[in-house]
C-alpha cells in the first residue's frame, strides 16, 4: 500500500483551518488519507483520534480528545466531524468496575466540548485510555484476512514482527477499552495492536508516525498474502451466465415480504473477473459461505451469504422453484440461529428481517439487497472485499469465523443498530419507478414527488440533453444513487427492451411504470399530414403499448404486484380543435390502460390514468408539448406567455394554476396503493367540466 503522506499537503490543511488546533488539522488530513483507501476502510468504517491542549472559556488549557463522530466518513471528514471530549474525565472512567453501553454513551454526551457535536465513536474509550497523541484504527482487508485464519497469532507475529500486540475479539465499548489499556501497560513498547476478527490500531506522537505505521503494517500483510497467492491453484468450472433479465426479478420477488405493507428491496449486481473466478471455483460454496470478516459488517450483509448454482436446472419455472426453496431454507436457518441464541442468552429481542443481503450466483456475480440503493451498494462493496480476502486466505489455510453467539451480540446490539437509523419509512421506500418522457416538465414533477415518497426513479427520453437536465436537477436534491437516466425510444421495441434490461441490471426490477412520453402536432384534419399523424400515434399510443408490454414479464417474475400510471390528457374527454392527432392518440392510450387494468389484475398490477391539463413548465424545464402548442395558442388569442398561463388558470373551475407537482401527487397516490383502485381516471386540471370522466 502506497504511503501518501505529503508534508506540503499537510501544511495546506493546517492553513485551511486557522481557527482549529494544529493537531486537529493534521488529524483531518491523515484521516482522509486513510479514508481514501478502500482496502483500509469502507463506508464510514474505522476511526481516528487526536489529543490536544485547548483553552476553555476562561483561557485555561485543558486536555481534549477529538475522535471521529458517528455518521462521518473518514474519506471526506471535516474538523466538525471530530467531537471533542474532556480527556481527563474519560480517563477516570477506567477505574470503574463496569460501565453499560447506555451509560457510556451518556457520559460521552455530557462531557462534550460542544453540545451540538455528533455522537463520538463507540470506541472512544480505547482512544482515551491509550496515551498516544494520534491513534488510527482501520478494518484493513489484509490484516483481517490474517486474523480469520487458523493459528493466526503465530502467523501475525511471523508476518508483522514482535512489536505488535494481539487481542481476541472483544465487543467494542468499555470492556475492549479496558483490555487494550491492560495490554499496553504490559507491553508499552508495542506500536500496533491487532484485534482478531476486527482490525488494527496504530499509534504515534505525531500524525505522520501513526499513519506511517498503519501503512507499513498493512503493507507487510499485503505483501505476504501476495506471495502466497497461487500456492494452491484451483481450476474453475466452465459456466454459462444465467439470464439476468430472468434471475434478478425472481430474486427481487423472493426478497419481498408478503405483508400488508409489502416491503421490497433494491438490488445491486456486481460482476468482474475476480468475482466470477472465485464463484467458479469447485470449492466456492465451502470457501465463501462462511461468516463475516469482522462483526461490524453483519448489520450490512448478514453473517452468511446465500449461494446459488443455477446450472442445469432447466426452464424458468424450475429456476423459480429452486430459488424459492433456497430462500426459504436461508430464512429457516436464520430463524433457528435467532431462537437458539435467545434461549442460550435468556434474552428477549425482536427478530430482524431474516432474508439474505448478499446472494452469490455462479456464472453471474454477486447480488446485494438493501432498503435503499445506497444500502445495496454498501453491501456490495463489503461483499466484494470479503470475497477477495477469503480467496487470498484460502491459499494459506482454513477460514475460522467467529462463533454465532458473538455475531448475535453484535447484530442485535442497540448501538450497532443505531448506525442504520430508525423512523417511519417513506410511503414508497424500496420501490423502483420508471418514467418515460423524462426530459419534460411533467416528468420533473412526477420524479420529484416519487423521490419525496422514497422511490428510486429511472427517467427515459430520446432527447439526451433534456433528459440529463432533469436528472441533474433531481439528483442535486435527492442524490445520484436515487436518480438514473436511461435513453429510450418508446416507439422502438428493441430500444424499450434494452432499456428494461439495463433497469434490471441496475436495480433488479420495477414496481411503478409511468408512461408519460408524448408529442403534439397542431393541424386541422383537412391539413393533417399522414406522416405527422402516424408519428404522433407512434409515440403517444404505440409508446404506451410498448412500455407496458415490456414491463409485464418483470411484474410477473417478481410476483409482488405493481402500478402502471398513464399520463393521459384532459383531451381524452374534451378534445380541442386542430389537435386531432394528439387527442386521438391519447384517447387510444387511455383505452389501452383500461384493457391493461383488466388483464394485469390477476398479477396484482393496478393500472390507472391521470388526465392533466395546461402544465407549462417546472423548475426551469419546459413542456415539450407547450413548446409546440404554445405559439399557436398565443397567436390565436393574442396573448404573451404570461397571458396564456393566466388564460388557462381562469378557464378551470377552481381558477388555479395546475403544476407538474400536482401530477406527481396523483402518481404517488396511485403508486402508494392507498385505495383498492384500478382502471380509474383522475383529472388534474383544476376542474374542466367538459373533461369530467363519464
Amino acid at each position: 500500500m502506497k504511503n501518501r503522506y505529503d508534508a506540503i499537503e499537510a501544511q495546506r490543511f493546517i492553513n485551511s483551518y486557522p481557527d482549529q488546533p494544529e493537531g486537529l488539522c493534521l488529524r483531518v488530513y491523515t484521516s482522509r488519507l486513510i479514508g481514501g483507501e478502500e482496502d483500509l476502510v469502507l463506508h464510514g468504517g474505522g476511526n481516528t483520534s487526536v489529543k490536544c491542549r485547548v483553552p476553555d472559556l476562561f483561557g485555561e488549557e485543558k486536555d481534549i480528545i477529538f475522535v471521529k463522530g458517528s455518521g462521518w466518513d473518514l474519506g471526506d471528514i471535516e474538523p466538525q466531524g471530530f467531537p471533542g471530549l474532556d480527556l481527563a474525565y474519560l480517563r477516570r472512567l477506567r477505574g470503574l468496575p463496569g460501565l453499560s453501553d447506555e451509560e457510556m454513551v451518556n457520559q460521552f454526551r455530557t462531557h462534550l466540548v460542544n453540545a451540538s457535536s455528533p455522537n463520538p465513536s463507540i470506541e472512544t474509550l480505547v482512544h482515551a485510555f491509550l496515551p498516544h497523541t494520534f491513534i488510527d484504527h482501520t478494518h484493513a482487508d489484509a490484516i483481517v484476512t490474517l486474523t480469520n485464519l487458523d493459528n493466526c497469532e503465530t502467523l501475525l507475529r511471523d508476518v508483522l514482527g514482535e512489536s505488535i500486540g494481539i487481542l481476541p475479539f472483544i465487543m467494542p465499548g468499555f470492556p475492549l477499552a479496558q483490555a487494550v489499556a491492560d495490554l499496553y501497560e504490559k507491553k508499552p513498547e508495542m506500536d500496533c495492536l491487532i484485534l482478531r476478527h476486527h482490525g488494527i490500531f496504530t499509534f504515534g506522537d505525531d500524525a505522520k508516525t501513526a499513519y506511517d505505521r498503519m501503512i507499513r503494517y498493512v503493507s507487510l500483510a499485503e505483501n505476504f498474502l501476495a506471495g502466497c497467492a497461487g500456492n494452491k491453484p484451483t481450476s474453475g468450472i466452465s459456466l454459462a451466465c444465467p439470464d439476468t433479465d430472468t434471475v434478478l426479478p425472481l430474486i427481487r420477488g423472493a426478497m419481498s415480504h408478503t405483508t400488508k405493507e409489502q416491503q421490497t428491496f433494491h438490488l445491486h449486481l456486481r460482476q468482474n473477473d475476480k468475482i466470477l473466478a472465485a464463484l467458479a471455483r469447485p470449492d466456492a460454496r465451502e470457501m465463501l459461505v462462511s461468516g463475516v470478516l469482522t462483526p461490524d459488517h453483519v448489520i450490512r450483509t448478514k453473517n452468511y451469504p446465500l449461494f446459488l448454482d443455477l446450472a442445469g436446472i432447466g426452464a424458468e419455472p424450475d429456476i423459480a422453484r429452486h430459488m424459492a426453496a433456497e430462500f426459504a431454507a436461508y430464512e429457516t436457518r436464520y430463524h433457528d440461529y435467532f431462537t437458539k441464541q435467545l434461549a442460550a442468552k435468556k434474552v428477549q429481542r425482536a427478530e430482524l428481517d431474516p432474508k439474505p443481503r448478499v446472494i452469490l450466483i455462479r456464472g453471474l456475480g454477486l447480488v446485494t439487497a438493501g432498503e435503499t440503493p445506497k444500502d445495496a451498494l454498501i453491501a456490495a462493496d463489503i461483499a466484494e472485499h470479503t470475497i477477495s480476502a477469503k480467496t487470498q486466505g484460502a491459499a494459506i489455510g482454513p477460514y475460522r469465523e467467529l462463533d454465532e453467539a458473538t455475531i448475535f451480540d453484535m447484530e442485535y446490539w442497540s448501538l450497532e443498530q443505531a448506525k442504520l437509523g430508525k423512523g417511519k419509512k417513506p410511503l414508497l421506500a424500496g420501490k423502483i419507478a420508471l418514467v418515460t418522457g423524462g426530459g419534460g416538465a411533467i416528468a420533473c414533477g412526477i420524479g420529484r414527488k416519487l423521490l419525496e415518497a422514497g422511490a428510486r426513479i429511472f427517467l427515459t427520453d430520446i432527447n439526451q440533453q433534456r433528459l440529463d437536465q432533469v436528472c441533474a436537477l433531481l439528483a442535486g436534491s435527492f442524490g445520484k444513487t436515487m436518480v438514473s437516466a436511461l435513453p429510450m425510444d418508446v416507439t422502438d421495441s428493441r430500444s424499450v427492451q434494452e432499456c428494461f434490461s439495463r433497469l434490471i441490471r441496475e436495480a433488479g426490477g420495477l414496481d411503478i411504470l409511468v408512461p408519460n412520453a408524448g408529442i403534439a402536432h397542431v393541424a386541422k384534419l383537412q391539413e393533417l399530414d399522414e406522416q405527422a399523424f402516424h408519428k404522433v400515434l407512434e409515440v403517444n399510443l404505440m409508446g404506451v403499448f410498448q412500455v407496458i408490454k415490456g414491463a409485464i414479464p418483470i411484474f410477473t417474475r417478481q410476483a409482488t404486484g405493481g402500478n402502471v400510471i398513464i399520463n393521459s390528457s384532459k383531451n381524452v374527454f374534451a378534445p380541442g380543435e386542430s389537435f386531432g392527432a394528439y387527442s386521438a392518440s391519447k384517447a387510444g392510450a387511455h383505452q389501452l390502460g383500461k384493457i391493461a387494468a383488466l388483464e394485469l389484475a390477476p398479477i396484482k398490477v393496478r393500472v390507472n390514468m391521470i388526465n392533466a391539463d395546461a402544465i407549462f413548465d417546472d423548475a426551469g424545464v419546459s413542456s415539450g408539448l407547450w413548446d409546440v402548442v404554445g405559439p399557436d395558442r398565443m397567436k390565436a388569442r393574442n396573448l404573451d406567455p404570461a397571458g396564456l398561463k393566466e388564460y388557462y388558470r381562469q378557464r378551470n373551475l377552481l381558477k388555479t394554476e395546475v403544476l407538474a407537482d400536482h401530477v406527481g401527487n396523483g402518481v404517488v397516490f396511485f403508486a402508494g396503493n392507498l385505495t383498492p383502485t384500478t382502471g380509474a381516471t383522475l383529472p388534474v386540471d383544476g376542474g374542466i367540466m367538459a373533461a369530467f370522466p363519464r
